[in-house]
């Protein structure tokens, strides 16, 4: 696809600690860390990733299934905290107190960073606007700028935003880091759903979706792939290559302040630094590490989790460096 007149492709050197091949076996055991059954609920926000992370261990390791609830990051934390389940993702790390609280109830907390999320602003082919400043991004986010016409000379009217739901963590996301925690505009929608975003969006010129970078990039092809043939990209010694953006819709470039070019959230500019919005994701469990749930958080931690995580868009948090390749 066509992104600033070329087409590129990344990879990234993940430092290994003990190879790969002592991941691709296992003995079947009842109840272990690769065998039974344990639950965990995730961020909405990265269902698309932790989708492929599932599949991969449930293909490497059949005796183990892995029954993943998709919520808000809100519930997430309440079932961590009421012990409902042991194991949740989402874009914020356990505070002290709630690990404390853990620790009283005798359970042990282990919480590593996954990967850095690029948060993606994407709007109709058709609408003329192709770049933002933080500071317009935060005016439209408050409703202070409220018609198309605030930004560029067009005749697209109200400006609109759909999140995917009033509790999403990209609303509490954009609404600290852009508004210091002030209130969103009146113009501001929850679709419901990320398909709710992407329909928004493609149905009215006006619209300007908020979500994930791993939903529009090339990777979203890998949801029709068989468990054995996803599997089969990353069970093995070579890199993967990442993920290039959909070209379904147009993703906005956005400045820095202070900086004279604008960027899109393609990997290598989350990892350099230049895309300016982008938050953390973490992996938290009280599963112990001889059972499934410590298994399994073991696996996304490791080498194959993070391969999986480099082919979805996102920067896995083990990356080293990135590599730009030219497809042209």
């Amino acid at each position: 696809m066509k992104t600033f007149n070329r087409i590129m492709a990344l990879t990234v050197a993940l430092a290994l600690a003990g190879g790969l091949s002592s991941c691709l076996k296992y003995e079947k055991k009842a109840n272990s860390h690769t065998s039974g059954t344990t639950t965990m609920v995730c961020d909405n926000s990265f269902e698309n990733i932790m989708k492929q992370e599932i599949d991969v261990f449930e293909y490497q390791y059949p005796d183990a299934h892995i029954l993943c609830r998709y919520a808000t990051q809100t519930e997430a934390f309440d079932s961590l905290l009421s012990l409902n389940t042991k194991t949740i993702v989402a874009a914020r790390d356990v505070t002290p107190q709630e690990r404390e609280f853990l620790k009283n109830k005798r359970r042990t907390v282990r919480s590593t960073k996954i990967a850095v999320d690029a948060v993606a602003l994407i709007v109709n082919p058709e609408n003329p606007v192709g770049k933002l400043t933080l500071k317009e991004v935060g005016e439209i986010l408050s409703g202070e700028s409220r018609d198309w016409n605030d930004i560029q000379p067009c005749d697209l009217g109200e400006i609109a935003v759909a999140f995917d739901d009033k509790s999403s963590s990209l609303v509490s996301y954009m609404r600290d880091s852009l508004l210091d925690g002030r209130p969103l505009g009146p113009n501001v929608y929850a679709q419901g759903s990320i398909p709710g975003v992407f329909k928004a969006v493609k149905d009215n010129k006006n619209v300007i979706g908020i979500l994930g970078v791993s939903w529009i990039t090339s990777d979203m092809s890998s949801a029709d792939m068989s468990q054995e043939d996803l599997a089969k990209t990353v069970l093995n010694d070579e890199p993967v290559q990442g993920a290039t953006l959909s070209d379904d819709v147009k993703v906005l470039s956005i400045y820095r302040d202070g900086d004279a070019r604008a960027y899109k959230p393609y990997q290598e500019n989350i990892f350099n630094g230049t895309y300016p919005l982008f938050r953390q994701i973490y992996m938290i469990t009280t599963g112990a590490s001889g059972s499934l749930a410590g298994g399994f958080y073991a696996f996304v931690t490791g080498d194959i989790g993070q391969k999986i995580i480099m082919k979805t868009g996102i920067l896995p948090a083990r990356a080293t460096r990135i590599q730009v390749v030219s497809l042209e």
